[in-house]
């Protein structure tokens, strides 16, 4: 099982992990919605598509933009959809 933490909290885990360029992608649902913020922030891969953000919210803590996803990623990345990954201080374990 992988297992996402930050700040001393597991904030994910899931036996269905998709790994995309060294990173774990986790079901949306496998997510701890409670730490989940939404983030006005986007980023385009040319071959992924546009990417939008959540800000991380632990104990009162943020990680801006720690976690990202694709709602509607382009064909070559359609096993991403409904998935969050993370970086930025999240550990993978």
């Amino acid at each position: 099982m992988a297992e996402a933490w930050w700040n001393g909290t597991r904030i994910a885990a899931s036996d269905d992990i998709v790994t995309v360029e060294r990173n774990a992608y986790f079901p949306i649902d496998a997510v701890d919605a409670a730490v989940l913020k939404d983030s006005a922030t986007t980023s385009v891969c040319p071959w992924k598509g546009t990417a939008h953000y959540y800000t991380l919210v632990v104990d009162g803590a943020e990680n801006a933009d720690a976690a990202w996803y694709y709602p509607e990623p382009k064909d070559a990345a359609k096993e991403i959809k409904d998935r969050v990954a993370f970086w930025k201080g999240v550990e993978i374990r």
